[in-house]
């Protein structure tokens, strides 16, 4: 086991630790649902994503339907979620490009490939990028994956675990020799951390469970309060959170 692998564990218990071990979906979602909400999620908050992504559906049931909207239409119904116009036109050529690869609007064949051709197959479509990809294998198919957005590019560049100048070189580096069984927790408690403690400006390094093993050169040790608990995650509750409307 490399000395990575050997970080990556024990950053992976620190963290559930102090986060504890972070709760999945009852089922796994569909891969189209998981694929349209990371989309959504980009740049935004979760509860905000979340609105946007019920608004979709009440308004199109199906993905078909979807489909056959402008990309106006779907632009008002996810405008809660901000940068409409970049987010439905993903959406819409996304849609656009699988019913016209595949015939209907489905990712489940994604299910008999290996994480590299799915990875490859998924970013062969209009409007998917590395992160949402891998989000759509992490969440919905339960492959042991670590997205990389951007909380998780900053903190593990800020511990020392790869040096990656952008996530998408960051996903290759971490993803390298990943441990088993722990890409949920550690990627979800990352979030968190980026969240609550390791800020992008002014990071609260007198409280987090990782500052004696991090070589984050701005460390400040004073201690600070924990920013307010941000623990919703869109993508652990399109199904369950959905159901409850």
């Amino acid at each position: 086991m490399d000395s990575k692998t050997k970080l990556i564990i024990k950053v992976n218990k620190l963290l559930i630790d102090k986060f504890g071990i972070p709760p999945r979906n009852k089922s796994l979602p569909d891969p189209v649902d998981m694929l349209i909400a990371t989309i959504l999620s980009q740049n935004t908050n979760d509860n905000n994503s979340y609105k946007a992504f019920k608004n979709l559906k009440e308004k199109y049931p199906t993905w078909e339907e979807a489909a056959k909207a402008n990309r106006e239409e779907i632009e008002h119904s996810i405008k809660v979620a901000g940068l409409g116009k970049q987010k439905s036109a993903a959406i819409k050529n996304f849609l656009t490009d699988i019913q016209k690869k595949q015939k209907t609007i489905t990712l489940n064949y994604l299910k008999k490939l290996d994480e590299n051709s799915a990875i490859e197959e998924l970013i062969n479509y209009n409007g998917v990028g590395v992160k949402t990809a891998s989000c759509v294998l992490l969440f919905s198919m339960n492959r042991n994956i670590c997205p990389v957005d951007t909380h998780v590019h900053r903190t593990v560049n800020r511990i020392g675990i790869v040096s990656g100048k952008t996530p998408d070189k960051t996903f290759m580096l971490i993803n390298k020799n990943f441990p088993p069984k722990i890409a949920h927790s550690f990627h979800t408690n990352l979030i968190r951390l980026g969240r609550e403690i390791c800020k992008p400006k002014n990071p609260s390094c007198g409280i987090c469970p990782l500052n004696k093993i991090c070589i984050y050169e701005e460390k400040d040790l004073q201690i600070k309060k924990m920013h307010k608990k941000n623990d919703f995650m869109l993508l652990d509750n399109i199904e369950t959170k959905y159901s409850e409307k």
